[in-house]
């Protein structure tokens, strides 16, 4: 004998052990099957070590802070946190019952469980947990194939008409539009004189902004320094008073020059103002 204590294996469970080990050799697996569930023999063997090794709760709080990290990265951290009804529990207090910390995201908080955290205190009576979620603000109406959508800032098409209370939004027009519209409306509200005349800001190819004036006015803008053009439109109309004359368009495009279209109208009387100074000449001469 060796000295170790031998016990005989149960006759069904030696028959089961046997039947199992013939259908494992009767098998003619596909490929890939073994690394599978080697995988899933691995992840079985972590999980159960977790668990035996009592790390559920770090695992858990490591998960944690990934999910809330994630959500705040996306626009979901708590930016603020009110209280109301306490007076022996501070709010140190009460945010560490509630387990609401920096890293926290209103996504990943589970209101319940908090709530119920909180009514371990016995200072706390009941308790009530609200998440309110951030709302995107409209932003601006875009245009796009005939069509006028309500947009948010970050060019999320909010509704696919135009609520009335929302008419009088800047109108942003052209593909890309939508996603290039709120830095381009920053820019263009810098020279507010400018500002309250554009009715339409048109993208031109994804590249460069025409506005349209609400007096009927065009003005195209370079792809390069569309500021240092705003700013040079903003002089000529203040000095001498461009956009209040009978013009239809301003090219704005080259850097050394601007280029200014008359109206129909505006050009006729010209021309005729200018046949009219050559009659009197000859007629001097």
């Amino acid at each position: 004998m060796d000295g170790r204590l031998t016990q005989p294996l149960n006759p069904r469970a030696a028959r089961l052990a046997r039947r199992f080990v013939a259908a494992l050799t009767a098998l003619n697996p596909p490929r890939g099957l073994g690394a599978s569930a080697a995988a899933l023999l691995l992840l079985a063997s972590t999980c159960y070590g977790v668990v035996e090794g009592r790390h559920t709760d770090d695992i858990l709080a490591q998960l944690q802070d990934i999910c809330d990290g994630a959500a705040n990265a996306a626009g979901f951290r708590i930016s603020e946190v009110a209280l109301a009804g306490q007076h022996e529990v501070s709010r140190e207090t009460v945010l560490a019952l509630a387990g609401v910390t920096g890293r926290s995201s209103l996504l990943f908080l589970d209101a319940t469980r908090t709530r119920a955290r909180l009514l371990t205190n016995p200072w706390i009576a009941d308790a009530s947990v609200l998440k309110l979620y951030p709302e995107r603000k409209p932003f601006a109406l875009w245009q796009k194939d005939g069509a006028v959508f309500l947009i948010a800032a970050d060019g999320t098409v909010l509704e696919r008409y135009v609520p009335p209370v929302f008419a009088a939004l800047p109108l942003v027009v052209g593909k890309g539009a939508e996603l290039a519209g709120y830095d381009f409306r920053k820019l263009v509200e810098r020279f507010p004189d400018i500002a309250r005349r554009v009715e339409a800001s048109v993208l031109v190819a994804n590249r460069r902004w025409n506005l349209h004036l609400k007096d009927g006015i065009e003005v195209l803008l370079p792809e390069i320094a569309p500021e240092q053009a705003l700013q040079t439109l903003a002089g000529l109309d203040r000095d001498k008073k461009l956009l209040a004359r009978d013009i239809v368009a301003v090219d704005l495009r080259l850097p050394d020059r601007v280029t200014v279209r008359l109206s129909d109208a505006a050009a006729q009387a010209r021309d005729d103002a200018l046949k009219d100074k050559k009659k009197k000449k000859a007629g001097d001469a």
